[in-house]
């Protein structure tokens, strides 16, 4: 048997080690002989507020000298990193491990994040992790030695909802950490990156109990011990674990399209041919961890056919509002010039050189305005936008300065600078752009990475870290923009430009014009643009994709012990085997397939229901169509009470005729869904669902009286009650002649009886789909009452509903209703119409059901106008006084709302 692998006489750091992850590696380290530093300020998961408390690093270190072990406490915040090194030189006279662990999080959606939501994760996980490692490389580097392991997440890998900032700051670790890894190999020091799925003070808030207690830290452990050792040779990877799964990642890059580089090369080329961008075939597949052979590129691309000119230009640019940032020279200029050259209005934005650009399309006949704010003041620069142009549909995030240095000769103030221009200032952009391209339901939006941001690059940790971090924030906002035809995209280009002139051949800078990487922007702001959260990578004519790769790698038996070091060690060529078993996961959902698969596999859970709601996660509904005219307006009209003197709802001849903005649930009806529930949940019981809420967003208006449209449905959460499941769907409905989105519902069904399988314990935080909607103290601002008639539930189930809860007497008494009830969606559409009639257009509702109403009966609607196009409201039966719409809120469209 081979000796146990340890850390005798080694002095390891842990941030973040009062508890979960941290804990349990300060436990395994000191066990194995190391010297422990145990480093956590006691805060909470969010770290708002200022509570710090040095009573969960104290109980940690009593735990491991009650057990003859070596360590002690450190106090400090990991912003102030070199004080948490100089606790360990101080007591015990060198660093050999460091393993960067703190975290918090601050879940909230883009558009309504604040600055502060952003920086408190920024500055915790991204510059955290810089101090510490900056103030330890020194030791590392004179003694020839150092092991760093950077936490990242599957946030950080794939880009989650919700989770923009913290996707940013754990992805930039990636590009952090490659960058060490390449800087350090000389010096024996590695650093590699790690994924970890485990119970922890942040997954508390949002995994249940059961779920809790399968996924301990204690599963990934092993492998950071191992990464960590003298013995192991790997550094600058990337790595998932989690419940006794252990795997590797890796970068993949397919060929690509290789255009031949010259005048005529255009966007529509590419779009034409847009198969071979993102095609990943046995076809030239690389691994790459460095850019690609651009020489050999352009070699290759000198025997090409020269590109046809485009005549037509079918791009869908012109007249739209683009924002270039960084437009003042190289690529910047090249993005500004190609997208005024189809037709955009352009704002340059840049401290330097904008005008000189500005002026240089209008000479050419097209339409710019400078701009010289710096994106730093993101808010700003899309004001002056809205103030110039009125809107803002493209945006560019291409600002960018370098300061390139050694890691062990960086500055905080060049690790700053940088962060603050390429990673901050993508996001103050594109924070403030967002809303209104929500708004106006249509958004492109290029963000521009680096090679060194994917891969890493000698002398660019400030850099790369930038860079690594807009790759995860594009992934998480392209997730959070889509349903409102808002895309979202990343591109790495090699050009010859001022900043590449500090590193490349002047020959090379002359044979990469920005002018061939263009063309991809352009096509990606395109009106049908062919991909959101892609990363691509652009030069001379080349245009390619690049995603993940990951190996099957390792699972433990996860109903036995948890793995020691020395088994992980033994079983490191399997977690690193790249073999016919490696898969190309995209999504957080495809991240945690190993590890919720390991967890699910444990007796202790019901894995029945969890690994089928796993599955039902990750599918979409039959695409259904549903086409309409003004006949089915009329009805639509008439099942929410309308009256014959109600002209302008139902005769199609008056000049006002218009569609309700309710009527966007319609399409339901005939949607299929994606899971059926007695597969994902236990004693189903079609007589115990309940339609609790509903959601609706208007995303074309106004509402055209007759269409055809496509519908696809699909599961976006399960939640676990105990006694009873909530079961969320979306329904996403678009314009089957234009593809452009026309609605977006989500239905929330409350299903009795049907909890205790072990699954999520809370309800996901989805911004105005979940919102409280508390009315205020005060007196409704308007109250509308409405006697509805005997006959309506008989014509509103002509619209699809043919439930015969109500219509059928003996159907209904079994549902405990002497008298067939008034549909949920039809008390919903009258509320809906009276907040209309009142209020003015409409582009969302949500509503709670929480009483029935029955034909005959009239509905009183109390509304309050709150300010800034929200109005709430809820609606009682006045013959009852008893509550049948509660906690329900709608945005206007227009924020001044009709008083």
């Amino acid at each position: 048997m081979a000796p146990e692998l340890r850390y005798d006489g080694q002095v390891c750091v842990v941030t973040g080690a009062g508890a979960g992850l941290g804990r349990a590696y300060a436990r395994m380290f000191a066990s194995r002989g190391a010297k422990v530093v145990v480093n956590d300020l006691g805060g909470t998961f969010n770290a708002k507020g200022n509570e710090r408390s040095s009573k969960v690093a104290d109980e940690v270190v009593a735990e491991l000298r009650s057990k003859g072990w070596t360590a002690v406490a450190n106090y400090d915040p990991v912003q102030e990193g070199s004080k948490i090194i100089k606790t360990a030189v101080e007591n015990f006279g060198r660093i050999d491990i460091l393993v960067n662990n703190a975290g918090i999080l601050r879940d909230i959606t883009l558009r309504n994040m604040t600055d502060s939501d952003w920086n408190a994760i920024i500055d915790i996980h991204l510059h955290g992790a810089y101090k510490t490692t900056r103030a330890a490389w020194p030791y590392f580097r004179k003694q020839r030695y150092g092991r760093i392991i950077q936490t990242t997440s599957a946030s950080g890998l794939f880009g989650n909802f919700g989770q923009s900032n913290y996707a940013a700051a754990k992805f930039a670790l990636i590009g952090f950490g490659e960058t060490l890894a390449k800087e350090g190999a000389k010096y024996n020091i590695q650093c590699n990156i790690l994924a970890p799925a485990a119970a922890s003070r942040l997954t508390q808030t949002v995994w249940p109990k059961e779920m809790l207690d399968l996924m301990k830290p204690e599963w990934v452990v092993p492998l950071v011990g191992y990464l960590c050792h003298a013995d192991c040779r790997e550094s600058g990877s990337i790595f998932e674990a989690g419940a006794g799964h252990f795997s590797k990642l890796r970068w993949e890059r397919n060929k690509g399209l290789l255009l031949k580089p010259d005048e005529n090369l255009h966007p529509q080329h590419i779009l034409d041919r847009w198969s071979e961008v993102v095609e990943f075939g046995k076809r030239g597949l690389e691994h790459p961890t460095q850019p690609a052979d651009l020489m050999g590129m352009l070699k290759a691309a000198e025997s090409l056919a020269p590109n046809k000119p485009v005549s037509q230009n079918k791009l869908g640019i012109s007249n739209k509002v683009a924002l270039v940032t960084g437009g003042g020279a190289g690529l910047g200029r090249a993005y500004a010039l190609e997208l005024a050259k189809h037709g955009a209005r352009v704002i340059v934005n840049d401290v330097q050189g904008a005008e000189a650009v500005a002026d240089a399309i209008r000479k050419k006949g097209g339409d710019a305005v400078a701009c010289n704010i710096s994106v730093e003041q993101g808010k700003e620069v899309v004001d002056f936008v809205i103030q110039n142009c009125g809107r803002i549909d493209l945006v560019v995030n291409n600002a960018g300065i370098l300061r390139d240095k050694a890691f062990t000769n960086m500055t905080d103030d060049q690790w700053h600078q940088v962060i603050n221009v390429h990673l901050n200032g993508t996001y103050a952009i594109t924070r403030a752009a967002l809303p209104y391209m929500v708004k106006n339901k249509y958004g492109r939006i290029v963000n521009i990475t680096s090679t060194s941001g994917i891969y890493g690059n000698f002398g660019q940790a400030n850099y790369a870290a930038a860079k690594a971090g807009i790759l995860g924030f594009t992934k998480a906002v392209a997730r959070e923009g889509q349903k409102y035809n808002v895309f979202v995209n990343v591109v790495a280009p090699s050009a010859g430009t001022n900043m590449t002139r500090t590193i490349w051949p002047e020959q090379e800078v002359q044979a990469l014009k920005p002018e061939y990487v263009a063309p991809l922007v352009a096509a990606l702001c395109s009106e049908r643009p062919p991909a959101t959260g892609g990363i691509f990578e652009a030069a001379g004519g080349w245009f390619a994709m690049t995603r993940w790769q990951r190996a099957r790698g390792k699972d433990f038996d996860f109903n036995s012990a948890v793995p020691s070091v020395d088994q992980v060690a033994e079983a490191f060529p399997k977690i690193i085997s790249f073999d016919s078993e490696a898969d190309t996961p995209e999504s957080p959902q495809d991240g945690s397939r190993y590890t919720s698969a390991a967890a699910l596999a444990s007796a202790k859970i019901d894995r029945k229901y969890l690994a089928k709601i796993n599955e039902a996660l990750q599918a979409k509904s039959e695409t259904t169509t549903y086409s309409y005219t003004e006949r089915d307006i009329i009805l639509y009209h008439l099942g929410l009470n309308a009256k014959r003197t109600d002209l302008d709802l139902v005769f199609e001849g008056s000049k006002n005729f218009h569609v309700l903005p309710t009527f966007g649930i319609v399409p339901t009806y005939t949607s299929k869904s994606s899971v059926n529930f007695k597969d994902i949940l236990p004693n189903f019981d079609m007589r115990q669902l309940l339609h609790g809420e509903q959601y609706l967003e208007v995303l074309q208006w106004p509402i055209p009286t007759s269409a055809i449209l496509k519908t696809e449905g699909k599961l976006i959460e399960v939640v676990d009650k105990g006694n009873a499941a909530i079961v969320r769907r979306s329904n996403t409905t678009y314009d089957s002649e234009s593809g452009k989105p026309a609605f977006y519902n989500e239905s929330v069904a409350f299903i009795r009886k049907a909890g205790g399988f072990g699954g999520q314990k809370k309800p996901s935080d989805r911004g105005a789909a979940t919102a409280l909607n508390n009315p205020p103290s005060r007196p409704a601002d308007k109250v509308v009452e409405e006697k509805t008639s005997d006959d309506l539930a008989a014509i509103y189930r002509l619209m699809g509903d043919y439930n015969p809860l109500h219509i059928d007497p003996e159907f209904s008494k079994v549902g405990g209703f002497e008298t067939p009830i008034l549909h949920g969606l039809a008390t919903f559409g009258i509320t809906g119409k009276h907040v209309f009639q009142e209020f003015g257009a409409v582009k969302s509702f949500k509503v709670r059901f929480s009483g029935v109403v029955l034909p005959g009966q009239t509905i009183v609607t109390e509304m309050w106008n709150e300010g800034n196009g929200k109005i709430v409201y809820r609606a009682k039966v006045k013959e009852t006084g008893k509550a049948c719409i509660s906690n329900s809120g709608a945005q206007l469209r227009d924020e001044k709302a009709r008083l």
